[in-house]
Parts: C-alpha cells; structure tokens; sequence
C-alpha cells in the first residue's frame, strides 16, 4: 500500500467532505511498474456526483470575488511547489512514468494555477466607447456555472490543471472525475487545497466507472460545461449525450503527429528535438511524435542520430534515477505498440533499433524497449493509429508538397513539428499545417501562457492562454439607457 501524508483520504471529496461509496464498493489502484497494490479507491457513481453537482450549485449562490479567487490560484499554486517531491513520486507509482518527468509535471501543473491568478484582470467589465444606440454598452464574463472536468491518466495532475485553474478563475465550481488508472494524484490535490479554505461545494472530485459519472455530467441541467482530455470516440459520445441541454464543450482529442525533418535543418538538433519529444512518458502523450518524415538526402545521417540516441535510453522503474522510459500503463498499450510493430515489419518496414518482448501476463510490468522503425509507408497501422508507445517510425519524402499532404493526411489535427532552417519556408508550411499546435525546430508541447487545442477530429476548444480561461465563462452584454 502506498504511504503518504497527502493520501490520508483515499476517498472522493464532495461538498467539502471526504466521502467513500455508497454500498462500499472500491477499485484498485497498481504500480504498472512493479505490480504493487498501491490503493483501494471508492468506486463512486451516480448518487455521489450528483451530490457533487447540488454541492456545485450551492457553492454558486455565495459568488466568489475575483480577489478571493486570485488567493486560491496563489495559494494552490505555493502548495504545489512545496510538495512537488511527494506529489511526483505519487505520479510515478500510479503512472510508471520517471520521477524527473514527474516532477517537471508538478512544476508544470503549478504553472497554470500563477498563470491565472494573473489573468484576472481581464475578467473585468468592458464599457464600449460612446454611446451606441443611445446606451452605455458593457460586456461582462459571467461564470459559466457548475463544470465537469474528464482527465486523462497520462498526465494525471497538469490535465488536471490545465482544466480546473481557469475554472476557478472563471468563478465556477467543478466536478472533477480523474482517470481510474491514476486517481491518486487528484486526491493527493484535493488534501493540499482543502487546506486553503476554499468554500465548501467549490471542488468536488468523484471517481469510479466512466459510464455512470458522464451520465449524470451529461444529463445534469446544471452542468453547462464540459471539459475531456481522451479519444475521439469517447468525443463523439460526449456530443451526442449533452445535446438535449446544449452543453459547452471543450475537447482535446485523438492525436496523430507528423515530425518533418527539411534537407536544411540541423540534423543533430533536430533528432535531438525529436528524440526528446518521441519518448517522453514512454510515448503516452498526445502531442507526441507519431509520424516522422526526413528528407531522402538526410535520412541516413538523421536516422542514425536517432537510433544512437534511443540505444541510450535506460527502460525500467520510474523511481530509479537512471531511468528513461518506465513501462506502458497497462497490457493494452503494450499491446497496441506490438501490434503496430507487427503491422510495420509484415508491409516491409525495417527495425533497427529493439526487439520483441515478452507479454506481460499482467497490467504490470509492461515494458516496451525503445523502437525504432525505418521504411514506413502511409498505409501502415503506425501511420493511420496513434500508437501511444515508444515506437519511432520514419518515412522519407523528396519534396515540400509530398509531405505537407502525408503530414495533412490524417483526420487529427492535434500537434506537429517542423524543422528547417528556411524562414519562408517555415511561413509557408506552417500556415498550410491543419494542426492545433506547431513547433518549428523544437519539439516543445504546451504551455500555460499559450492556448493548446485541436483542429479536424482533434477536438474543439483550448486550454491555456486567456483562451483556456474564456472557455469557463459566458459573455453578457448589457445596454444601459
């Protein structure tokens, strides 16, 4: 069992109290890496979140100031930092990812709450110059009201942050529902901001079956915003299931990057970049590298920094220092990184870099060495899928227009990586890339300052920036005589 002094509840948090489920039933929580028992987590469902939604609506009727909500920010901020150690090892054991990387997530995670503490300002009343129509004019950001947050388990706290900080600059209270896979990490917050005196009813968090807690966010009149980290599928449910009360939705979907490498780039910065980006988190990130394109001139030189690079990386228990990639989160993603390695290699595809590993008989364990794939065509599994996994699979292309189509050929429209030395290529291709975030010699991911989101079937909506925070509130316009 996991000890920590932040995990005293292991219990969800509703209306200001620690509660368990209702008939006692929990689910487990595992260390990927080693199979330890980590915890039992109430298995929370429909009764709970909708106490959790009352306990929203109540929190409503006593409006926070923007003052009292910077405090918040500042204050959760501060504790993050503080206990960044411990919450990073939580992060490990519940995900399996490398304590360095875990704790750059703390760190991350906090940023986002400083972020919008200082945003608030542009939360305040707008008056419109003169008098149109002979009335003062003026714009107001209303919360939004109660708001239901979905967080995936591959960055189980910053997806949180990045949802639930402009949430509560926006003035809203939220339900909050962490992944089952990695729910700890969102108690562990729930502890350190129940000390910051946060009214009761503001953050409630509910965990347990996907099935009956989106029900209730969906089919809850009070719930008027939705935000969900995770498949497009899962996406599509979610528009189907909150039209009857024509919910806001904010959606960060399916992935499929493209990494383009130009015959003018720095071969040796740009494998590093790519490199860097690819293996983060073992693969398990959304903006990561899924498809990687290198001109036919400087493919061998590209290809082999790259297969050096990964040679290098040190696989095993996320809490050992020296490691690189830990294991995947469970048998399914090891299996979804085989099976596009099997794919690959049956249409003509060369491993340079790898083997294959045994299965794990169990959820645990699942450790996948770093691969690397040459010869890769479009109608690949690799190319077509996301595969979420440590698997580096390289095309090569002769000209700009060939590969801004294979880049383009995709219905996801999430991240995508440029490197070239050109300045006016980089103005062309970035402006005819049908992607939601682009990085131009960097493999660089999101930050708090910047809004993040997707094009195509990536999703709608943006996280971060003063658009992350717009997405929690409604404009009201008002004309006075």
């Amino acid at each position: 069992m996991i000890r920590s002094g932040l995990l005293e509840h292991v219990e969800g948090f509703v209306g200001g109290r620690w509660v368990g489920a209702a008939g006692g039933a929990t689910f487990a929580v595992i260390n990927p890496a080693t199979g330890e028992h980590l915890a039992d987590v109430p298995d929370l469902g429909e009764r709970e979140t909708r106490a959790a939604v009352e306990a929203g609506v109540r929190a409503l009727q006593s409006p926070s100031s923007v003052d009292e909500r910077r405090t918040w920010l500042r204050g959760i901020h501060q504790v993050l930092m503080e206990q960044r150690q411990e919450l990073a090892r939580i992060i490990t054991l519940e995900h399996g990812k490398p304590l360095k990387e875990s704790v750059a997530e703390v760190e991350y995670a906090a940023g986002f709450f400083s972020f919008y503490a200082d945003q608030l300002g542009h939360l305040a009343a707008r008056v419109l110059p003169g008098r149109i129509r002979n009335c003062r004019w003026t714009v107001h950001h209303r919360p939004a009201g109660v708001v239901g947050l979905i967080v995936p388990w591959n960055f189980p706290l910053a997806m949180l942050a990045k949802k639930l900080a402009p949430a509560i600059a926006a003035g809203c209270s939220i339900v909050a529902k962490p992944a089952k896979l990695t729910p700890l990490a969102s108690v562990a917050f729930w502890a350190l901001a129940d000390r910051l005196g946060i009214p009761r009813g503001v953050l409630n968090l509910v965990m347990g079956q996907a099935g009956p807690i989106g029900q209730v966010l969906c089919s809850h009149p009070d719930v008027r915003v939705i935000s969900f980290t995770g498949s497009t599928e899962v996406g599509r449910t979610l528009i189907r299931d909150t039209a009857l009360h024509i919910k806001r939705l904010a959606m960060e979907l399916g992935g499929n990057a493209p990494f383009i490498v130009f015959d003018d780039a720095d071969v040796e910065a740009a494998a590093d970049a790519m490199v860097a980006n690819k293996f983060r988190a073992g693969g398990q990130t959304c903006v990561c590298t899924n498809r990687v394109y290198v001109h036919r001139a400087i493919e061998a030189r590209f290809t082999e920094g790259v297969a050096a690079r990964a040679r290098r990386l040190k696989v095993g228990n996320g809490l050992d220092p020296d490691t690189d990639i830990g294991p995947m989160v469970n048998r399914e993603g090891f299996d979804k990184v085989a099976e596009h390695v099997r794919d690959a290699l049956a249409r003509g595809a060369k491993r340079i870099v790898g083997d294959d590993p045994a299965r794990p008989a169990e959820d645990w364990g699942c450790f996948y060495p770093p691969t690397v794939l040459t010869g890769v065509k479009p109608e690949m599994m690799v190319c077509r899928e996301e595969t979420f996994g440590p698997l580096v699979a390289i095309s090569t292309f002769e000209d700009e227009e060939e590969v801004l189509a294979l880049a383009n050929g995709t219905p996801f429209g999430l991240a995508a990586y440029v490197c070239t030395s050109d300045v006016k290529r980089i103005e062309r291709v970035v402006g005819r890339l049908r992607f939601g975030h682009v990085g131009v010699n960097t493999g660089t991911g999101p930050t708090p300052e910047a809004p993040f989101g997707g094009m195509k079937q990536s999703g709608f909506g943006r996280e971060g920036g003063i658009e992350g925070l717009l997405e929690f509130c409604e404009p009201q316009t008002v004309a006075c005589a």
